[in-house]
């Protein structure tokens, strides 16, 4: 198999700048000439748009700069990743980041794209949802899977943890999550109990859908926020998490609720709506228990039309706790057990009024205590 040194990376058929391995197994990347003339910062903390070769400082990502393993599946993909090419006899071992990223092609989330793409599972229409959770169940327990090229067309570019395929239905394009093996088979009703909830808070949400299914209470949907449909055309959205922006390890806890707000409140000029959108999340994570709060759940999208960041609708809000028991971010320095009083006061110095945090405050309690007390009270009775 054939690898990669250099990648071209593109952005609505723009040329956005080239990839390169470097001798330290870094991979530096340098702006087009083009794309100095007419682009934006694709990473506005680590790539300002100026002639010159970077190279990451961080290893992180696996030598990538974070906007770039953005575009990278998580653990779900790359075990399906894995286990297509231990069926092609092709070793993980000889795969280098280039050539994950080509795998990806045109197919990431975001708006970024890879070129040459490197082609290694064919189209499928398979549309049968229990079957194709069923095969994912057989993947996740080690054992075989006659679906797994489609499965790997389906959902190998994905991000996140758990099972999913990125469809279109309807000329709308869904995410659709299966159960991991360490959830109830009812994981998508929560998840979707949660969007509605979420919703009622004030929160900017997708769409959200329980599709049907003859096994469980449902599978949990919901709609791309990374594509955008302007006038009957398809259009991708150029989108970053906090992990990617500040070049953080998502897999460590490394980020307090303080840093998000500056990061939304420097990024979206101040913007009132967003800064009040990242409170409203914290609040209602807090309050909703939902402790798998890391860096790149959490993301940014950028308007070109206005040159402008706004913070992305939000997304995986559901019951979730961490082997340490903790929040990932902490809420003004407390993971435990956070409450009224490191809310007020990320609030409070994010430049927001006493008044108006305590007034989402109530709000969000009183709304998680209505709508999802069921789902509390049997989690952390267990």
């Amino acid at each position: 198999m054939k690898t990669n040194d250099t990648l071209n990376v593109f952005y609505d058929n723009r040329h956005v700048g080239t990839l390169a391995m470097t001798n330290s197994h870094k991979v530096a990347f340098q702006y087009s000439e083009e794309w100095l003339r007419n682009g934006f910062s694709i990473s506005p903390f680590s790539l300002p748009p100026e002639k010159k070769v970077f190279v990451p400082s961080e290893s992180c990502f696996d030598g990538l700069f974070g906007v770039f393993a953005d575009s990278l599946p998580d653990n779900w993909g790359r075990l399906l990743l894995s286990r297509l090419l231990k069926e092609r006899n092709i070793s993980m071992d000889l795969i280098t980041v280039l050539d994950r990223l080509a795998i990806v092609g045109s197919s990431g989330m975001g708006a970024l794209e890879y070129r040459p793409e490197m082609s290694i599972a064919p189209k499928t229409d398979e549309d049968n949802l229990d079957e194709l959770a069923e095969q994912c169940r057989s993947i996740l327990n080690t054992e075989y899977s006659d679906k797994l090229d489609e499965l790997f067309y389906l959902g190998g570019s994905s991000g996140g943890a758990r099972p999913k395929i990125l469809t279109e239905i309807d000329g709308t394009d869904w995410i659709i999550k299966f159960p991991a093996h360490v959830d109830s088979k009812d994981a998508g009703k929560m998840e979707y109990d949660y969007s509605v909830c979420a919703k009622a808070c004030g929160i900017l949400m997708p769409e959200t859908k329980l599709f049907l299914s003859k096994n469980c209470k449902g599978y949990f949907g919901v709609t791309r926020f990374d594509r955008t449909d302007e006038d009957g055309k398809k259009k991708k959205r150029h989108m970053l998490t906090a992990a990617a922006l500040l070049e953080l390890d998502y897999t460590q806890p490394s980020l307090d609720y303080n840093s998000l707000m500056k990061l939304t409140k420097i990024l979206t000029g101040n913007n009132t709506s967003d800064m009040e959108g990242m409170f409203r999340i914290m609040c209602f994570n807090v309050f909703a228990h939902n402790r798998d709060d890391h860096s790149k759940n959490f993301s940014f999208l950028y308007d070109e039309d206005e040159n402008q960041w706004h913070l992305s609708p939000a997304y995986d809000l559901t019951y979730s706790s961490t082997y340490y028991g903790e929040h990932t971010t902490t809420v003004d320095g407390n993971g435990k057990n956070p409450g009224e009083k490191e809310l007020l006061s990320v609030g409070r110095k994010a430049g927001m009024k006493e008044a108006d945090c305590m007034k989402i405050i109530h709000l969000i309690r009183d709304c998680v205590n209505e709508m999802l007390e069921e789902y509390i009270a049997k989690g952390l009775s267990h």
